[in-house]
């Protein structure tokens, strides 16, 4: 018998014309549905962490939900720093968990409780969790008792080795990380916004970062700087997450070869 699983894309950072970055999203994001609708339409859902869209406009999400109306689970969208929490509301379906001010619930799924956070700060490229989002996650993972969590949020609570993006994490993380290591019910974190791919242990919780399906951030070494960044060489992927009791296995898959979606010759930092 197989394991139940989750799709979980990240920061598509999509736009309805033009390309970001010498990427076209309107591309890469259709691979990687196509790609879920051939190869997972048994999955319960499909979780995207946060950078829904690259400019935060109404005409980005509308042709955001066009696209992702066409995959064959239900969609679980959540925000990052580039994300308008309004325009998200009016244009993305929501569970009906969502809180009123925040684009912050729970899902029951098979094989435990999916916990999405918000932690955009608005108009800045850091995340936060203020006192209310706080409040409502922990009553949230008191209330899941011995139910196993995986939790998913954008912005990184801790530092990942990554100069250039660790500046930009979670503020005040440490907090978040005292509230979800008092539960034993939380069994792994899923964590955005560093376009790139990271696993470890974090006050014995697993966690891992995943690929964006638009474009990769370079490799801390060599040392490069937002005034030489240019995305790295690398291929999207997406994650299929395997929930079983308290045990998670995530699988990480290319959806297109890199040149997929490049309208011109990758550059790479000095």
């Amino acid at each position: 018998m197989t394991s139940p699983k989750i799709i979980w894309m990240s920061d598509p950072h999509f736009t309805h014309q033009g390309d970001v970055l010498g990427h076209d999203p309107r591309v890469r994001l259709q691979a990687a549905v196509d790609h879920v609708n051939t190869h997972h339409s048994d999955a319960q859902a499909c979780v995207i962490s946060g950078d829904m869209v690259n400019r935060g406009t109404r005409a980005d999400y509308q042709a955001l939900q066009a696209i992702l109306a066409t995959l064959c689970v239900p969609v679980l969208p959540m925000v990052g720093n580039h994300d308008n929490r309004a325009l998200l509301r009016e244009t993305l379906p929501l569970p009906a968990t969502c809180m009123a001010d925040f684009i912050q619930y729970q899902v029951a799924v098979e094989g435990g409780l999916l916990v999405c956070l918000d932690t955009l700060k608005a108009g800045a490229d850091a995340g936060e969790m203020c006192p209310s989002r706080r409040a409502w996650l922990d009553k949230t993972l008191r209330d899941a008792g011995d139910t196993p969590v995986t939790l998913v949020m954008h912005h990184p609570p801790m530092a990942l080795g990554l100069p250039m993006q660790d500046s930009d994490r979670m503020e005040d993380g440490e907090s978040l990380l005292d509230l979800v290591a008092r539960y034993e019910c939380v069994r792994y974190l899923c964590i955005g916004h560093v376009h790139r791919p990271i696993t470890g242990v974090i006050r014995g919780i697993g966690f891992s970062t995943m690929r964006s399906v638009l474009y990769q951030a370079p490799p801390p070494v060599p040392d490069w700087d937002w005034s030489s960044f240019a995305p790295a060489a690398e291929a999207p992927a997406l994650g299929v997450l395997s929930l079983q009791g308290a045990d998670v296995t995530l699988q990480m898959e290319q959806i297109c070869p890199y040149e997929t979606g490049t309208s011109h010759p990758p550059t790479t930092p000095n």
